[in-house]
Formats: structure tokens, C-alpha cells, sequence
């Protein structure tokens, strides 16, 4: 199962619930992908055919060298499609949280000064502003390649939790 959306959405807040209520591995593909000094890992792309290969797993639908991998995997997307105010408002407050706490990422990473917002053009939250619509864009592309793909499209928060407490939890339930 893969969760879209972009930076910020709650991709992996959304998985980890989901991998959690259906007893199945969450692979945080943040983890894979970042190595020491935000560098991208050598093993990110066998890392990710590794955990693909089994039956069942819950990950984020990102990063352009496995992404279509990964969707020709997965037998349902979710999709994060939250307002660009909402997700804003999130990613901005992570991002401050996770800085003035010197919170321990990937690999030992941690959140860049604040004022590189202003001067690194791939900060996460100007890349949340910037990239915001592409994931509807990626979203149309892979229904037109794979039309029998089961998406979910959740517009908020809100949204997501019914479906957790609802439709997730019902096939949890009738599962043996």
C-alpha cells in the first residue's frame, strides 16, 4: 500500500497508522533514502526492491527513482490531497519543531538552520510550496497506466481519520 501526497501531508503519520491497524510492515522511505549529511543513500534503490518483494508493506509514494516500482507494486493508493494552506501550516510547524529541538532524523540528520529557507531552493518548505500540485499530476498519470489501481483521495485530516476509524478498520475486522 503506498501513501501520496506532498511534503508535509502526513504521509508518513498516515502510514504508520495504517501499516499499525493492519499488522503489516510501515517502511519509512525517508529512512532508506537519506544517508549522513542528507546524502541519498547507495543501497536506496535495492533497499527498496528488498521490502517491495514481500507481500505485504505500507510506504510513501515518493522519490522519482522507485516510484514507478513501487506503484507497480501496490494494490491500493491513498492520497493525501490536502489544501495548500493545510499542509503549509504543518510543514512549517514541523520543520520549526524538529529545528529548535535538534530532533535526530535519518541517519543523524537534522533540520537545517531557519534562514536557509531563504537562500536553499530545495528546503523542505519551500519544496512543499513549490511541488504541491504535482502529486494530483502523478496521481492521473499512474490511473492512466494502471486504470484497475484502487485510490483513495482524502482532501483532509479530518477525512483521513474517518476513513481510518471507517473503511480501514471494517477490513481489518473481517479479516480472519
Amino acid at each position: 500500500m503506498l501513501v501520496a501526497g506532498t511534503s508535509g501531508a502526513g504521509k508518513t503519520t498516515l502510514a504508520a497508522r495504517v501499516a499499525a491497524a493492519l499488522r503489516v510492515p510501515h517502511v519509512e522511505i525517508d529512512a532508506l533514502f537519506h544517508g549522513p549529511g542528507w546524502t541519498r543513500r547507495p543501497s536506496f534503490e535495492a533497499d527498496v526492491h528488498r521490502f517491495s518483494a514481500e507481500p505485504a508493506w505500507v510506504t510513501e509514494w515518493q522519490y522519482g527513482a522507485v516510484r514507478a516500482h513501487l506503484a507497480a507494486r501496490a494494490d491500493l493508493l491513498l492520497w493525501l490531497d490536502l489544501p495548500r494552506r493545510r499542509v503549509m501550516r504543518q510543514v512549517v510547524r514541523r520543520t520549526l519543531v524538529r529545528r529548535l529541538r535538534r530532533q535526530a532524523l535519518w541517519n543523524g540528520n537534522v533540520e537545517p538552520p531557519l534562514w536557509t529557507v531563504l537562500t536553499d531552493r530545495e528546503h523542505i518548505v519551500r519544496w512543499a510550496w513549490n511541488t504541491h500540485g504535482e502529486t494530483a499530476a502523478r496521481v492521473r498519470r499512474l490511473l492512466v497506466e494502471r486504470p484497475e489501481l484502487t485510490v483513495v483521495r482524502l482532501r483532509s485530516r479530518e477525512e483521513a481519520a474517518r476513513w481510518a476509524n471507517g473503511p480501514l478498520r471494517e477490513s481489518v475486522t473481517a479479516r480472519p
